[in-house]
């Protein structure tokens, strides 16, 4: 008994260390020593052996989708890809990974978050941290220097992941972008109107999009006294605003960055200026930025901008926000983020949800970014771009509590075809092949005598709203019964004519 009890203590040592290392064997010659114990001590391991084998779990950051959440998300998905069709883009695809040094020194303090991967060749590679990047890389390859594309992939971050804030380290991006020479404004306004557009279609709430300049930013920077090498590593930290309170920024401009805390506040006096064209009207006539052609060069295009705004009618959502920086060191003039007001609850099943509500944030965010194509061209040639990246985990957050108690079609069966005797299984599969071959979309259960109220249920579980009823006394009569699920009206369609009246029942009642 002391031998078994022994092993059993040695058993439960060994599972709780393999649960945390996923299908590790058991220690050499374990399984040996265990031919003399009692027989409920084996029954006893192979339950622990079993429980470690299927003791699997997600990585942090990464999810699965069920089919109801996958629904959701292709619904989505739609909406953004008909916004950008509607604006005349076509799609591109990259590979998900590059070369590392393609990647590398594009994306500031941000470069730490990238994945490094190295093949069984040598070579240094990272899997995509952006679309932006790779993007100007197949600019500069394929020496295009116009196009409107759209592309919409996963891409890959070392974050900590929120989960309940739509964080992941595996994520889509939804990217929308205007390359090419252009006139001031007209291309970027067009970009604000697509997050309008998009925004106001999904239906998610009040959001609001701020605007800045990165020629702006820069002039007030070197007008608050900050040295010309220190501007992109206190753009990161300005960039923390809508996350950190003022005062834990400037502690880390002072403490960490190594400014002055007088101009730590000549920033922060800035940085709290919000407004529309009003407010580029008030600092071009400021005594300090009206003496930087930088920031006069931005503000000058935020006062155009604003009338293409007020053209494109989005005006009531765009404000003029001095705090937003954006952290990626591409950006080289106008930049912009939208952001949801509202909270949501954070689900109870989602890995690292321990708030009871958790603030959206940005759902949206972009810029122009007219020196990264020349990074790639070997005679540094240049292609003016700007663009937008649609934050479609943190919008799926909000959608999938929005309908976390409705139900939701995951197929999109439009017609069952059953039967109300037995013995008509060939019929059904004929129909249904018929319907198939016309483009209907129809299903029929795998069992060759399934129950009508079965059938009937099957569509009720599944949304299907339509059910073709085939019976020997309708097969005589060389009809078919089509019942409306919801409504239980029937009505009989000749078997001849079935297909050329189930689509005009479709599209008339269904589409």
């Amino acid at each position: 008994m002391t031998y078994d009890c022994f092993f059993f203590r040695r058993l439960k040592v060994f599972a709780s260390f393999c649960r945390r290392r996923v299908s590790l064997p058991p220690p050499a010659g374990l399984m040996l020593r265990l031919q003399p114990l009692h027989a409920a001590s084996q029954c006893a391991y192979l339950y622990y052996a079993l429980l470690v084998k299927n003791k699997y779990t997600l990585l942090s950051g990464t999810r699965d989708y069920n089919p109801k959440q996958m629904a959701i998300r292709e619904k989505v998905f739609n909406i953004i890809i008909s916004c950008f069709k509607r604006h005349g883009a076509e799609t591109i695809d990259t590979p998900v990974f590059e070369l590392k040094e393609t990647l590398t020194g594009k994306y500031g303090e941000d470069s730490k978050l990238i994945y490094d991967l190295k093949d069984q060749g040598g070579e240094l590679l990272s899997l995509r941290y952006d679309l932006t990047v790779p993007f100007a890389r197949y600019l500069a390859m394929n020496k295009i220097t116009n196009i409107k594309r759209y592309h919409i992939a996963k891409v890959y971050r070392r974050d900590n992941p929120a989960m309940t804030r739509g964080r992941y380290r595996e994520f889509y991006q939804c990217d929308f972008d205007i390359a090419g020479q252009y006139d001031a404004m007209i291309p970027d306004a067009e970009c604000l109107k697509i997050v309008y557009e998009i925004l106001n279609e999904l239906d998610l709430g009040d959001f609001h999009i701020k605007v800045n300049d990165r020629r702006i930013l820069d002039g007030m920077f070197a007008v608050c006294g900050v040295p010309d090498e220190k501007f992109r590593t206190i753009c990161s930290t300005v960039d923390k605003l809508d996350k950190m309170a003022w005062e834990d920024v400037k502690k880390e401009m002072v403490n960490e960055k190594g400014l002055s805390e007088d101009v730590a506040n000549r920033i922060g006096e800035y940085v709290s200026m919000q407004g529309g064209q009003d407010l580029a009207e008030q600092l071009l006539q400021d005594p300090k930025l009206s003496q930087n052609k930088q920031a006069c060069a931005g503000l000058t295009d935020m006062k155009l901008l604003f009338s293409y705004l007020e053209l494109f009618q989005v005006t009531d959502k765009v404000v003029f926000d001095l705090s937003l920086a954006r952290g990626l060191d591409y950006y080289t003039g106008v930049i912009y983020e939208a952001i949801l007001s509202q909270t949501i609850p954070a689900p109870a099943e989602q890995n690292g949800a321990d708030e009871a509500a958790v603030s959206v944030g940005s759902v949206a965010g972009g810029g122009r970014y007219d020196g990264l194509v020349g990074m790639f061209d070997p005679k540094g040639r240049k292609v003016p771009c700007v663009g937008v990246s649609i934050g479609i985990e943190r919008i799926f957050s909000i959608m999938e509590q929005k309908t976390s108690s409705e139900k939701v079609r995951t197929t999109e069966t439009q017609v069952l075809v059953a039967s109300a005797q037995k013995n008509l299984l060939e019929e059904r599969l004929k129909l249904t092949s018929e319907l198939w071959n016309t483009g209907i979309k129809a299903e029929v259960l795998y069992k060759k005598n399934p129950k009508l109220l079965s059938q009937l249920q099957h569509c009720e579980e599944t949304g299907i709203p339509l059910v073709a009823i085939l019976g020997e006394q309708e097969l005589k009569d060389g009809v078919v019964k089509l019942r409306n699920v919801a409504s239980r009206e029937e009505v009989r369609l000749i078997v001849s004519q079935i297909v050329y009246n189930l689509s005009c029942i479709l599209t008339k009642h269904f589409d």
